[in-house]
């Protein structure tokens, strides 16, 4: 899931810190706070970064995948070529496991399911997506209700991500009508009030150790 800001104008700047979960010899696990890039813009101010700031102490770090700007929660970070290839094919061959806790508007009705909904560029709306049949990848998400509040009127979910699609989660929950909370790009106006921040975080991140071939489950709970 890519940054969706990377051609847009000077980003204000994240004040969070970036939380290092996991220290092993062949990678790190870390929180990356809401409204922090995973990788530089490119506007040369929207420099700040996930990788720019772990560069600093670790220079043979890469990114393997991305959490969406808005998006916060736990991702693994290479340390070396060999890590980041084998992580990378992981990745590729979707064997690793990836959890999102996210707070939708309104009470959904099933305590589980799947939305099986392609997704393509909305090249009208840059740089929105936008569910499309006609040319849109296939996108697959599961979902499961943790609590449901009905004062407030909303969800709590786990969503695990079958495929990998930028916006995928956004579009997915605003197509079955209930829109993650803060979302700027998907939820109407009064779902958009009701955070601040995109609610929104990758809670759970299982893959294959590089080297021992052990199974790594990384936890980190979300703020909200």
């Amino acid at each position: 899931m890519s940054d969706a800001f990377d051609d847009l104008a000077i980003l204000p700047p994240c004040r969070e810190e970036l939380v290092i979960l996991k220290r092993d010899s062949e990678y790190l696990l870390v929180n990356k706070p809401t409204r922090l890039l995973s990788v530089p813009g490119r506007h040369p101010q929207n420099r700040d970064s996930v990788i720019a700031r772990l560069l600093e102490d670790h220079p043979n770090a890469a990114i393997v995948h991305r959490l969406d700007f808005d998006t916060s929660g736990i991702m693994v970070v290479p340390l070396n070529k060999a890590a980041l290839s084998h992580i990378s094919k992981q990745f590729q061959a979707r064997t690793t496991h990836k959890t999102y806790i996210a707070v939708v508007d309104g009470l959904v009705a099933q305590d589980s399911g799947v939305i099986d909904l392609p997704i393509a560029p909305d090249m009208e709306n840059r740089p929105k997506y936008k569910i499309c049949t006609a040319i849109g990848r296939q996108s697959v998400t599961e979902f499961t209700v943790v609590s449901r509040d009905e004062i407030a009127q909303t969800t709590r979910l786990l969503l695990h991500p079958i495929t990998g699609r930028s916006h995928q989660l956004r579009l997915h929950m605003q197509a079955i009508g209930h829109p993650i909370l803060g979302c700027e790009f998907y939820a109407d106006q009064a779902a958009r009030k009701k955070s601040p921040r995109l609610l929104l975080h990758a809670t759970e991140l299982a893959f294959d150790h590089p080297v021992t071939g052990e199974r790594v489950e990384g936890v980190c709970k979300p703020v909200f």
